[in-house]
C-alpha cells in the first residue's frame, strides 16, 4: 500500500481548548477551583467509574491535590461478590461464549443499609474535601463536583488479557477470555451503559481512564461540543487489530503493525460499540468509547428513521477478516432472528456479507449447502467431528465458491459459510457481532490451547437447509446491478440480500461523485485506489482525507458529500462501498 493508513485518527475539537486538562497535577487543580466556587467548607467530589477503571490510581493521584478529608470507596456498599454472582447466575449460562442479555441497573446490587451508613460517614465530616469513587458512586451522593470515569471497551478487554482485571464484583475468579468478555457483554456493560446514558448530561466533567497514569478531563461542555462535531461531519474510529489462530500476513505487511507471535486475523475499524475516538483540543487528546457518539447523538448521527427501527444502536459494522497466508475461518452459521431473540434476548440478528478487498490466487468462500444433501447425516458428521473422531468434510456439505478481488458475497443469517484462506475480507454486516455458532473448525486449537468453541447444536436449528446451491448463486455470489452512471462515474447496487436491512453502493469514479442523505447513516470504505477526499458541497465541513481500506461514517446529519480522487489518485479510477440502513 503506497498511501499509508491511518492508524490514529482524530477529530480536532474547535473553541474549547481552555476546558481540557492533562494529568493529575492540573486535574487536581480543576476540580479545587471547582469546589472552591461552591464557598463551603465541606465539599463532596463524586467520580462515577465505569468498570475496569483503575480507581486506586485516580485516588492516588488526585491526593496529593485534593487532600481529602475523606475517601469514600463506593462499591464498599455494594452486595457481595457471592450474592451478585447469584442475581446473574440464570443469565450467564454454562456456556463459554453465549449469555443472555440482563435488564439490571445498578441500584440492584447496592445494599440500601450499608449506602445509609456511607452517607452517614460523609454527613459526619464538618469541613474538607471528601471524595466518594467507584461503579455506582452516583448513588451515595450526587456531590458539588460529579466526575464521570471512562474507558473504551477495547482497553477493558485488554485489562482482562493481562489479568489486571477480571469482572465486577464476582466471586469467581475466572481466566477464561471468554467467559470474561461474555460476562462483560451480557450483563457489566450493559449496567454500565444504562447508567452512564442516565447521568452524564448532568456531570460536570469527564475523565478519560484510558492510559495508565495519563488522564485527561473535559468539562462537560467541552465533552457535548465535540460529540456534536462530530456528528456534523465524517469522521473515522481508531481501529485495533487482533491475532487469531487463521490469521494471515496481509493486514501486518499494508497497515504497518507491530509483528506478533500470533498473525494478525481481525481489524475492526468500524465497530462503535468496541472501537474508541480521539478528540483533539489543541495539544490534549482525548479518547472516549465512540458509542458515546450513538447514546447522545442519536437522531444526528443515525437519522430519525434508524434511530424509530433500532434506538440508540449502531446496526451497521465493518471489520478486517485476513486469511492471506493463514487458513480457514471457521465453518459457522448465525442465528435466525426469532432464535436470537429467544435464546439470546438481542432484538435483531448477525446477517453479513464479505467483501473481497484482496485475495490470493485460490482463494475460496464457503457458501450454502449442496443439493440433495440429507440434514441428519450432515449434523451427525459434524457432532463425530466435535467429538474428535473423525475429520468434517465440509466440500462434501457446503458448496465452494472462486473468490477474487471486488467480489461480494452475501451471508443472510441461517446460511452456512466461511471465508477460505487467501482472502482479505471486509465484512460488511449488522452489529450483533459475537453471536457465530462455530460448526466446524478445522481440527484446530485456540491461540490458548483449548478447543475453539463449537455449537453444533445451536447450529443445527438455525441452518436454513433450503439454501442450495442455485439459491446461493443466483442471489447471494457477486449479484450486482448497475443503477447509474455519468461521465467519470458509476453506481453499482452490490447487495446486501433481500433478507438484509443493509443496503450496499459500489462508486466507481475518476470524477467527484455526489452523495445525498436517505435517512440513514452512512459508513463507507475505500476499496480501490490510494486516497480521496470527502467534501461538502456548501462547506458545511472541512475537506476529509481517506485513504485505501479505510473505513469512515458520514452521519444522517451531513445532507449530502462529494468523494473524489485526490493526491497520487488523480487521473485514476478508485471506488469506494458504501452501507446504509435499507428503508
Amino acid at each position: 500500500m503506497k498511501a499509508a493508513y491511518n492508524k490514529a485518527p482524530s477529530i480536532t475539537i474547535r473553541g474549547y481548548d481552555h476546558e481540557a486538562w492533562s494529568g493529575y497535577e492540573a486535574i487536581g487543580h480543576t476540580l479545587s477551583a471547582a469546589l472552591a466556587r461552591t464557598e463551603k467548607e465541606k465539599t463532596v467530589v463524586v467520580i462515577e467509574c465505569y468498570p475496569g477503571v483503575r480507581q486506586q490510581e485516580i485516588i492516588d493521584g488526585l491526593s496529593e491535590t485534593l487532600r481529602p478529608s475523606l475517601v469514600v470507596q463506593a462499591e464498599e456498599a455494594a452486595l457481595a461478590p457471592s450474592d451478585v454472582d447469584a442475581k446473574v447466575e440464570r443469565y450467564m449460562t454454562d456456556d463459554r461464549v453465549f449469555g443472555y442479555m440482563t435488564p439490571f441497573t445498578i441500584g440492584e446490587f447496592y445494599d440500601t443499609g450499608r449506602v445509609a451508613e456511607l452517607q452517614e460517614q460523609i454527613k459526619a465530616e464538618d469541613k474538607g474535601i471528601i471524595l466518594v469513587i467507584g461503579f455506582g458512586a452516583s448513588l451515595i451522593t450526587q456531590g458539588d463536583v460529579f466526575v464521570y470515569a471512562d474507558m473504551a471497551r477495547w482497553e477493558i478487554q485488554q485489562r482482562y488479557r493481562s489479568k489486571e482485571y477480571a469482572n465486577w464484583r464476582t466471586a469467581c475468579k475466572e481466566e477464561d477470555i471468554l467467559r470474561l468478555y461474555k460476562r462483560g457483554f451480557f450483563f457489566e456493560w450493559r449496567m454500565a451503559d444504562r447508567l452512564k446514558r442516565s447521568l452524564l448530561e448532568s456531570i460536570d466533567f469527564y475523565l478519560d481512564t484510558n492510559t495508565m497514569d495519563a488522564p485527561k478531563l473535559l468539562s462537560k461542555q467541552a465533552l457535548f461540543a465535540g460529540l456534536g462535531q462530530a456528528v456534523s461531519q465524517p469522521f473515522r474510529l481508531v481501529p485495533y487489530f487482533d491475532p487469531g489462530v487463521w490469521g494471515g500476513t496481509w493486514l501486518e505487511a499494508n497497515i504497518d503493525l507491530p509483528k506478533r507471535a500470533h498473525p494478525y486475523a481481525w481489524g475492526f475499524d468500524g465497530v462503535p460499540e468496541e472501537n474508541s475516538l480521539y478528540f483533539d483540543y489543541d495539544a490534549i487528546r482525548v479518547e472516549l468509547p465512540s458509542i458515546n457518539v450513538v447514546f447522545f447523538e442519536s437522531i444526528q448521527l443515525l437519522g430519525e428513521k434508524v434511530y424509530s427501527r433500532f434506538g440508540a444502536e449502531f446496526p451497521i459494522r465493518f471489520d478486517f477478516l485476513d486469511t492471506i497466508g493463514g487458513q480457514n475461518l471457521s465453518l459457522q452459521v448465525h442465528p435466525t432472528t426469532d432464535y436470537i431473540r429467544e435464546q439470546f434476548g438481542m432484538p435483531y440478528t448477525q446477517d453479513e456479507s464479505y467483501y473481497i478487498l484482496e485475495a490470493s490466487p485460490g482463494a475460496e468462500v464457503y457458501l450454502g449447502l449442496k443439493d440433495n444433501i440429507q440434514p441428519e447425516a450432515m449434523l451427525a458428521d459434524l457432532r463425530k467431528a466435535q467429538e474428535g473422531g473423525n475429520t468434517f468434510p465440509a466440500e462434501q456439505y457446503v458448496n465452494v465458491y472462486p473468490a477474487a478481488k471486488h467480489d461480494h458475497f452475501l451471508i443472510p443469517a441461517g446460511t452456512v459459510h466461511c471465508s477460505g484462506a487467501g482472502c482479505m475480507v471486509l465484512e460488511i454486516s449488522a452489529t450483533p457481532y459475537i453471536f457465530t455458532f462455530k460448526l466446524w473448525d478445522w481440527d484446530r486449537l485456540g491461540l490458548d490451547g483449548k478447543p475453539r468453541p463449537v455449537h453444533v447444536e445451536h447450529g443445527s436449528k438455525v441452518i436454513q437447509w433450503d439454501r442450495t446451491t442455485d439459491w446461493t448463486t443466483s442471489g447471494c455470489v457477486s449479484v450486482v446491478e448497475t443503477i447509474a452512471e455519468g461521465e467519470g462515474w458509476k453506481e453499482e447496487r452490490t447487495g446486501l440480500h433481500e433478507l438484509e436491512f443493509i443496503e450496499t453502493r459500489r462508486h466507481w469514479f475518476s470524477a467527484p461523485v455526489l452523495h445525498e442523505a436517505n435517512g440513514s447513516v452512512h459508513m463507507l470504505n475505500l476499496i480501490e485506489g490510494e486516497e480521496a477526499i470527502v467534501e461538502s458541497p456548501d462547506g458545511a465541513f472541512e475537506p476529509f482525507i481517506i485513504r485505501y481500506a479505510e473505513t469512515f461514517i458520514v452521519p444522517a446529519s451531513v445532507a449530502s458529500y462529494t468523494i473524489r480522487p485526490s493526491g497520487p489518485s488523480i487521473g485514476k479510477t478508485i471506488g469506494t462501498i458504501k452501507a446504509y440502513v435499507r428503508a
